[in-house]
Order: C-alpha cells, then sequence, then structure tokens
C-alpha cells in the first residue's frame, strides 16, 4: 500500500522477518504519552560504523504536520569529531510490529529516496508514521496489552570512490594508419602487419593479406583491423571502432576503393576487416593506379573510437 503524503510517497508492506539493526520495545505506552514528554530518544546503537538513535514522538511532531499520528525519526548521533564537511547518505525503513498476526508493518519512502545527513541535518524521519486512531485500535495488533514496538534498518550508501567513464571520441588525433608494401610483386608471405599505433586510449594496427586470406585466397585483398591488446581487457570488456579502410588510386585519382565499417572488439573477436576489400583482377591492373612502382598502399581511419577511463 502507498500513500502520498506532501511531497513524499509513503510505503507500506508487511513482512515476518524482524528489522535487522534495532528494536525498541515500549512497556506502557498510555503511562509514557500521560507524561506529557513530546520527544523520547532511544539508546544509541551502531550500524555500519556510526552510531544512530531513534526518536519516537508518540503524539506526533506538531511542527511537521504530524499531529494525530505516531511520528519517528533517526537521528545519527557522535559526530562532534567527524571532519567540518562530513555527510552520511542513507537509506532506511522503520518497523511497527503487529502482535496479533506477529509480522511487522515496514514504512518508508516509496521512492528509495536516499537521505543526506550532515551538520545541518542530523535527523531524519515520517511526520505521519501512522494514524493514533488506527494504532490504538487494538484489533490492528499494534498496541497490546498497552505494549508496542518499533524497529528500524539502516543502509549508508558507502562511497568507494571508484567511477568509470566511457567516452565516445569522434574524430580522434592521428587517427590514420598506414601499410606500405614495396615489391608488391615479389612478396611471398600471407601477410603483414603495419606499425602499432595509439588511437584514443587503444593500440591498433592493420593486418593486410595482399593475396587474400580463406575463401578470399587469390581473388581479393584482404584487411583487418586488429586490437593490439585485446588480450589485456577485463572479463566482458569491449573497445568500440568505427574505421574506414582505403587503397588509393594513385595515378587517376578516380579510383579510390574505401569502405567504412563498424564493430565492438573484445579479446575473443580482436579484429574485424573485409575479405574482400579489392578484387586482385582490379588490384593488379596497373592503369588504375593502387599498385605504384609496384608499391601497395592501404590506410584505415578510426572515425569513432570508444575510451574507458576507471578512477579509483
Amino acid at each position: 500500500m502507498e500513500e502520498f503524503l506532501g511531497k513524499s510517497e509513503i510505503r507500506r508492506a508487511t513482512r515476518e522477518v524482524p528489522p535487522a539493526h534495532y528494536i525498541f520495545s515500549i512497556e506502557s505506552f498510555s503511562l509514557l504519552v500521560a507524561t506529557g514528554v513530546e520527544k523520547y530518544e532511544s539508546h544509541a546503537f551502531d550500524v555500519q560504523d556510526y552510531k544512530w538513535r531513534l526518536s519516537l514522538y508518540p503524539n506526533g511532531n506538531k511542527r511537521s504536520n504530524g499531529e494525530g499520528f505516531i511520528s519517528l525519526y533517526l537521528q545519527i548521533e557522535d559526530t562532534q569529531n567527524f571532519p567540518r564537511t562530513w555527510e552520511v547518505n542513507v537509506n532506511f525503513r522503520f518497523f511497527i510490529l503487529d502482535q496479533i498476526r506477529d509480522k511487522y508493518l515496514t514504512i518508508e519512502e516509496s521512492d528509495g529516496v536516499v537521505k543526506r545527513f550532515y551538520q545541518m541535518k542530523t535527523e531524519w524521519g515520517i511526520a505521519q508514521l501512522l494514524s493514533l486512531d488506527h494504532f490504538n485500535k487494538a484489533s490492528n495488533g499494534y498496541l497490546v496489552g498497552d505494549c508496542c514496538t518499533f524497529g528500524v534498518e539502516v543502509f549508508v550508501i558507502e562511497q568507494t570512490g571508484k567511477l568509470e567513464r566511457l567516452s565516445m571520441m569522434k574524430g580522434p588525433p592521428n587517427n590514420t594508419i598506414t601499410f606500405q608494401l614495396q615489391n608488391y610483386s615479389k612478396s611471398l608471405a600471407d601477410f603483414y602487419t603495419s606499425g602499432v599505433q595509439t588511437i584514443g586510449d587503444s593500440k591498433w594496427e592493420l593486418i593486410v593479406y595482399p593475396r587474400g586470406m580463406g575463401i578470399a585466397k587469390y581473388y581479393a585483398l584482404s584487411v583487418f583491423l586488429s586490437l593490439v591488446e585485446a588480450h589485456n581487457l577485463p572479463p566482458k570488456g569491449k573497445v568500440y571502432a568505427q574505421y574506414k579502410f582505403r587503397v588509393k588510386d594513385r595515378l587517376n585519382y578516380t579510383n579510390t576503393k574505401e569502405i567504412i565499417d563498424s564493430a565492438w572488439f573484445t579479446a575473443s573477436a580482436s579484429r574485424y576487416g573485409d575479405r574482400y576489400l579489392i578484387t586482385l583482377w582490379d588490384l593488379q591492373d596497373r592503369s588504375k593506379g593502387y599498385l605504384c612502382n609496384d608499391t601497395l598502399r592501404v590506410e584505415a581511419d578510426i572515425i569513432v573510437v570508444s575510451n574507458v577511463k576507471l578512477f579509483l
């Protein structure tokens, strides 16, 4: 059940498990009310290296629109030795025991908002926790034999200081890798690699098969972009690259061959490219200008690349 109170929605639910951090029981609740006490503070208790205290208003916190309700708050204690700019971020929920059904009513803000405790704000809570009419009705089980039980769970949001920042860089500096093979007609190796080049935060190289690879062998020029240190990626780590392969017509300037593709590179898939970048028939046709002075030149532009930075 959810209830809208001012700017906050209050979620109420039931569960059998008691509160993990603190239980506060009151015997002779009516006598406590008869004393005229506005607020009763529990003993301090420890949760996650901080000291806390429950603050109960048995007739409601009238300054916060709590008249006619039980009001309950969580206070942080012993802050005098904290740094001047201290803050503690907390998510918490309150409990009231239904003694008849042996279940706990849990009450918390439904949006799960994290409350910031700091020097000027050392107490947070719910002014309209439960109406006194509902609380006092014996059949509801909250006040039985003039006894009642409250509780709280406190979850401190620990700041680990870890930050991961993913950025997609368009047109990174020095983003062209150039491969050049002289004496193409006399080359014997199945493949050649360019020099390793750092683009973005990653190291890249071209792998060129002058006479094709796999099913394209002896049919086409095959070119691949390789992430050199892919084996160093963390589990499930990956690097994105949008790239353009290019074989220039250096004679006529009209037959330049280009293709654009993209991929996420991983440890298990560290290279991507094109087996059929250009047919050997076209590549070796001297009139088309791809092989000038028997020299093959292949270029790759990395157009977009992902970078990940970890701040620990």
